[in-house]
């Protein structure tokens, strides 16, 4: 494989094999408006040469829908697979964006961001020598040209989840999309789960909990997976220097690895490839002492249940 830089690490051909048939459920490539180690069209080639299946196109600015079908035209029997992120970009909570995204093929739905109110107003530090993301310059440079919205609200004061909020869900449940909680605050997080469910939304993921403005409690985590939903492990999160390897896997252990999905968050140009991070979190895991059979259920089963390949959500 091309590109590869010393400094990081290299999967072994065993939890290559492991992963074989998933779908990064959470990418950040080209085309972007930041800097991307790879193009869409040249990851789907490298993707299916290492035996993966797919990935769903994650923006924070805009929808993928239709990058994601010129992707599959271009690469027959491969899933790529379009998204929403409802930032200001998108106009917000915007139930006629996710209706649009979900005629036109989307599988996910992000709430909001780098636009959350939660985001917003996170003074939570990383962890010294963390890297920060991407998109914070480009956050900047638009406050710094007077072109910032307001937070995206999705709960009201009293920490009821808003009508529209509730009109965005009952779109996905509509169109059995995929919701993803962005960057939510832990309580927003809980909020929002409970009125998917009343709503009618069979997928339900909680965005890397371990990341920095989210922080979910392993209590909390339990709480949201006995309500249904996946909690996703993303790999950047610790690479980065976010949270410790050691967190991020004592939380896999305490929710279950049934109840938690994998996912890269890759794309950027000092990361590994994005080919890799399915195949490195297998090797981490496999080194915790996981078995085959549960990070098969964590990389593969789940990723194709969420980017919806698959029907019914595998058993727990």
């Amino acid at each position: 494989m091309a590109d590869r830089p010393a400094t990081h690490p290299t999967p072994s051909e065993r939890s290559r094999a492991l992963v074989a048939g998933a779908y990064d459920i959470h990418v950040h490539i080209a085309p972007d408006l930041m800097k991307r180690r790879v193009d869409d069209l040249t990851l789907a080639a490298r993707f299916t040469e290492v035996g993966l299946d797919g990935f769903v196109l994650k923006s924070h600015y805009v929808p993928t829908a239709e990058r994601a079908e010129v992707v599959r035209r271009a690469a027959p029997g491969f899933g790529a697979v379009g998204a929403i992120t409802l930032n200001g970009s998108v106009g917000g909570m915007n139930p006629i964006a996710v209706e649009i995204a979900g005629r036109g093929g989307a599988q996910f739905v992000w709430l909001p961001t780098v636009d959350s109110s939660n985001e917003r107003a996170c003074t939570a530090d990383g962890p010294e020598g963390a890297t920060p993301p991407m998109w914070v310059q480009l956050q900047n440079e638009l406050r710094d040209a007077g072109m910032t919205v307001e937070p995206v609200e999705v709960v009201g004061p009293n920490g009821t989840v808003l009508e529209i909020t509730r009109q965005v869900l009952r779109v996905i449940a509509a169109h059995d999309m995929t919701l993803a909680t962005g960057h939510l605050h832990s309580d927003e997080i809980a909020a929002v789960v409970d009125a998917a469910a009343e709503e009618g939304v069979r997928r339900i993921v909680v965005t890397h909990p371990e990341f920095t403005s989210q922080r979910v409690g392993v209590e909390r985590q339990r709480e949201l997976a006995a309500r249904g939903a996946l909690l996703e492990r993303c790999f950047t999160t610790p690479y980065t220097g976010k949270v410790s390897w050691e967190l991020w896997l004592e939380n896999i252990r305490a929710v279950g690895p049934e109840n938690s999905v994998l996912s890269s968050d890759l794309g950027q140009p000092f990361n590994p490839p994005v080919e890799d991070g399915l195949p490195l979190l297998a090797d981490r895991l496999l080194d915790a002492g996981f078995t085959e059979q549960e990070i098969h259920t964590m990389a593969v089963d789940n990723t194709r249940w969420l980017a919806g390949v698959t029907k019914d959500r595998p058993q727990r």
